[in-house]
This record gives structure tokens, C-alpha cells and sequence, in this order.
């Protein structure tokens, strides 16, 4: 006999938790399953080589949207979260570096030793940024409204995101409207003339995409994250413990409400009947027969594999198979026997080093990186996001010792006449030799590798085309059309059945809002 609950949650990534605390808080007892053994989804800790720890995928929060940090109490459960003085430190192979504080003032004096241009016109950048980002922020803790026969909810939601938009005042207005569809690379040349930190800015508004800086829309990408964090260039927050941490804390937040959280489970169907889903089936052969079923896993992954496809419309079906979700970022996480000596940091600036770290100096540099990947090849020259977390976390390695984490952009999902398993060993190569050229002593230091494809982010980690947003971030794939038009409000075509995972609004990170917007909407249901 099929096992009775009021909610299944497919998948323990840090929105399936979020969606199990709402649910729970409610009043619902829901039950999260979890293929792997480990809870955590992207954000995750492991130990990759005896005494070195990192977080394995995502090595920064998006930042986590602050009432769900206050509403599960994160903190009183654990999570302490890093945010160094530099948000990011940018490297240039003429052996400078732009070091980018949090705070305005202290970064356009670095800027200044560029251009003095430069440094009077980031204060301005950050301000619009800040007051366009409150803006979408609201825009992004809504459920998108229902185009064809909107609720009052959904018109009281328009009416406030249209008034905050008339209070940004005529210029910021136009901006907003204007700088949306922009190529990110036009929007920082209207501000900047310095090369580097046009691409440091630049580079924010294509991590994690299948878009180059000369790609409209790109732009998009850099406000919907000042929504979370107006600098310019991002700052960087860190978790105490590696990412991990993080889902630690929302894993002990959702069972005090009353979630129930099994791992090591995995889902391998689930059922409908008259359009509805009803069950779901286990690799056990067990059924959990539930009044919804929520998926934290990707849209692809839930309708079209989880799913029979003959319940869905054929149209419908059409239009997912297009849904775009082509990944282009690996991994590479670095076991080091000491701190690496950047040749443009002369001293051994650790400060500088506690942030985020970019490699990718110029705008055509990542044009070029990105043009690689779109005909099946991995950038020669990659653009590189680096974090050494050791630093301002010593748990994470032996004393002395320290652990790199390396985003690498763009390593597409599929290769042209090759495979990502005969090519894991020349991407890490690739990867070190690209570091050396700004920190020569680094091959010398690494202990130990460990190299994540796009393929293992598919295999593995169940992103399917090993896409880290569940699906592009663009124009077209946004607001009312994530990650379709007509379902973009966490409900599918079959009836019980919903999403919650990036793959849905706003989708951009670790930010917990897809989860959380997602349990607002479906608590609607399981309250009628």
C-alpha cells in the first residue's frame, strides 16, 4: 500500500528546503527526498582530498534573500556567513590589479590609479544600480502576474512595481527600460574607458550563461543580481564551513518547522491520473501517494523524464524541448601547500585576495572565450572566477595550507567530435596554466585537484546540460516566460503538480527566492 502525505518536495537543493520551511510553517508536513546522500544540491561541502574542504559548486551566495535568512533564522541555526572587504579583486597581464572594495569611496580610489575618469563615474554607476536594483527586487519577490486574467493580488503587485519604477525619477526610469536588452559590453562602455574594469563589470552579467558580452540582453543578467547586490562588480559572501553551511542551516530551519527530510532517495517517476500527478515512485519500488508534488529539479528534468510526456499537450512539449539550458561552466577545485604569490600584488596583499578573483581583462577577451564555446571547444583563454576561501576560513585546509575554487567560463555541455571525460585532464590543464600567467608559483603549490564538467553537473548533480540556472537567463526565458508564458507561476499542466527550483522566477543563484516565491503560491492551493 502506497505511503500517504500531504506534500512530496523532489530534490533537497537550498529551494527545495526553502519551499519545505514555508510549506511546513503552514502547517503542512512536507517530505523532502533527495537522490544523492548528501542534502545540499549546488550548495555543497566536501572534503576532495584528506584535510582540504571546498565548496564544490557554488562557492558564494547569490546573496540569500534577507527575510528568508531572518525567517529561517539561518544564523541561530548555524550559518555565518563571510563577506570580505573586497568584493572583487581583478587581474590585468601587465602585472596590476584593481582591487574593488565593497565600499564605493575606498574602490574608486583604486580606480583612480587607472583613470580618474573612471573613479568619479563608478560612485554614479553604483547609485543607479542600487536604486534599479530596489526596484527588481520587489519585481523579483512577486510571482509573475497572470498576463491573460490577472488577480487583484496581481494587479496591487504591477501598480506597486509601477509606482517604485515613476519614483526612480526620469533618468533612472529611462535607464531601466533602456539597459535591459543592452549588451552588457555597450552599457559599461557608456561609463567606463579602463578595459579591466569595464570586463570585471561586464563579466556579471554573463556568469553562468550561454551569452558573451556582445550578446543583447546580457545586460539583463547585471541588474536582475544588483537586485541582491547594487556594487557594480558583486561582492563576495562566503558561509563559514563552505556553502554547505548554508543548506546546513536551511536543512535544521525546515525539520524544527515540521519538514520531514530523507536523502540518499531517489524519485524515478511521477504518476498522474486524470491530470493530476498523485505519487511519486521511488528506484525502490516504493509509492508516496501526496495532495502535491513539488519539484525542485529542473523543468526538463520534472515533465519531460519524470513525467510521461503523453500527459502534457503536444504543444507544450514542443516548447520545453526548446527551453534553453546549454551549460557552459566546469569546476576546478585546487588543494594548495601554500597561499599563491600574484605577481601584481607585490607583498603578498591577502586582503585583495579574500574576495572574489577575476581573470578576463578585456571585453574582447571574453568575446573571444565565449566565441570558443560556441562551435564545441573549451576557451583556450577562459574567463575565470576564482575564490581562495581558506583564507578568510582556515577550517577549510591543514594550517598553512590553503583550497582554491575555480569557476571556468565557458566549457560548453556539448563538445564538437569529443567527449568531456577525454578532455576533463586538458580543461584542468588549461585552467592552471591560465592562473600562472598572473601567479607563477602556483603549479608548484597544488597538492591535488578535482575537475567538475558540464557533464558531471548533468550526471552527477542531476542540472541537466549541466546548466547552473536550471535554464538561460534571458529575455526570453524571464518573469511571465520562466520557464514558459502561461506557467511561470510554479504551477505545470498537470494538475498537484509544481516547480520551485532556478528553472522558475527569478531563478538567478543562491538567492532561496524561487522557493520561497513558489511556496506562496502554492500554499493558495492547499488552502482552497
Amino acid at each position: 500500500m502506497a505511503d500517504k502525505r500531504d506534500v512530496v518536495i523532489i530534490g533537497g537543493g537550498h529551494n527545495g528546503l526553502v519551499t519545505a520551511f514555508y510549506l511546513a510553517k503552514a502547517g503542512f508536513k512536507p517530505l523532502v527526498l533527495e537522490r544523492r546522500a548528501q542534502l545540499g544540491g549546488a550548495a555543497i561541502t566536501d572534503e576532495f582530498y584528506p584535510g582540504f574542504r571546498c565548496s564544490t559548486l557554488a562557492h558564494a551566495a547569490g546573496p540569500i534573500r534577507p527575510d528568508i535568512v531572518r525567517d529561517m533564522q539561518l544564523e541561530k541555526n548555524g550559518l555565518k556567513l563571510i563577506t570580505p572587504e573586497v568584493g572583487v579583486t581583478a587581474l590585468s597581464p601587465d602585472g596590476r590589479a584593481m582591487v574593488l572594495y565593497n565600499d564605493a569611496k575606498r574602490a574608486a580610489q583604486e580606480i583612480s590609479g587607472f583613470s580618474q575618469r573612471d573613479a568619479a563615474k563608478y560612485p554614479e554607476f553604483q547609485a543607479s544600480l542600487a536604486k534599479m536594483g530596489k526596484v527588481l527586487a520587489g519585481a523579483l519577490a512577486l510571482a509573475p502576474p497572470n498576463i491573460d486574467d490577472p488577480s487583484k493580488a496581481d494587479l496591487w503587485g504591477m501598480l506597486q512595481t509601477g509606482r517604485a519604477v515613476r519614483k526612480l525619477g526620469k533618468k533612472d526610469m529611462y535607464r531601466l527600460l533602456r539597459w535591459g536588452p543592452m549588451a552588457v559590453a555597450d552599457l559599461v562602455a557608456e561609463f567606463f574607458e579602463t578595459e579591466l574594469l569595464r570586463a570585471t563589470i561586464a563579466a556579471r552579467g554573463i556568469f553562468g550563461t550561454f551569452l558573451g558580452p556582445w550578446s543583447a540582453g546580457s545586460s539583463l543578467v547585471l541588474l536582475i543580481r544588483a537586485a541582491g547586490d547594487s556594487h557594480p562588480a558583486g561582492s563576495a559572501h562566503f558561509a563559514a564551513g563552505g556553502m554547505g553551511a548554508v543548506t546546513q542551516a536551511m536543512t535544521a530551519a525546515a525539520k524544527a518547522a515540521g519538514a520531514e527530510i530523507r536523502s540518499g532517495v531517489e524519485v524515478i517517476e511521477v504518476r498522474v491520473k486524470d491530470g493530476a500527478a498523485t505519487s511519486v515512485v521511488l528506484s525502490t519500488g516504493e509509492e508516496i501517494t501526496a495532495k502535491a508534488i513539488i519539484s525542485n529539479a529542473d523543468p526538463k528534468r520534472t515533465l519531460l523524464k519524470l513525467v510521461d510526456p503523453t500527459h502534457l499537450a503536444p504543444d507544450f512539449v514542443l516548447k520545453l524541448q526548446h527551453y534553453r539550458m546549454p551549460g557552459t561552466v566546469a569546476k576546478v577545485n585546487l588543494a594548495l601547500s601554500g597561499l599563491p604569490s600574484f605577481t601584481a600584488l607585490k607583498g603578498g596583499n591577502t586582503d585583495a585576495l579574500g574576495g572574489r578573483i577575476h581573470i578576463g581583462p578585456e571585453i574582447d577577451y571574453l568575446e573571444r572565450a565565449f566565441d570558443q564555446s560556441k562551435y564545441g571547444s573549451f576557451s583556450a583563454h577562459p574567463y575565470l572566477e576564482i575564490a581562495i576561501p581558506s583564507i578568510s576560513d582556515p577550517s577549510l585546509a591543514p594550517a598553512g595550507k590553503h583550497v582554491m575554487s575555480v569557476y571556468v567560463q565557458y566549457a560548453p555541455y556539448k563538445l564538437k567530435g569529443s567527449n568531456w571525460e577525454s578532455q576533463r585532464v586538458p580543461l584542468g590543464d588549461t585552467v592552471v596554466k591560465t592562473i600562472a600567467q598572473y601567479a607563477p608559483n602556483l603549479p608548484s603549490l597544488i597538492v591535488s585537484h578535482q575537475i567538475i564538467t558540464p557533464q558531471d553537473l548533468e550526471d552527477t548533480y542531476g542540472l541537466t546540460g549541466g546548466h547552473i540556472f536550471h535554464g538561460e537567463l534571458s529575455l526570453d526565458q524571464f518573469f511571465t516566460m520562466r520557464p514558459l508564458l502561461d506557467w511561470a507561476r510554479y504551477r505545470t499542466p498537470i494538475q498537484k503538480l509544481y516547480l520551485c527550483g532556478s528553472g522558475t522566477h527569478p531563478g538567478a543563484g543562491l538567492t532561496g527566492g524561487s522557493g520561497a516565491n513558489a511556496a506562496r503560491e502554492i500554499l493558495k492551493d492547499l488552502k482552497k
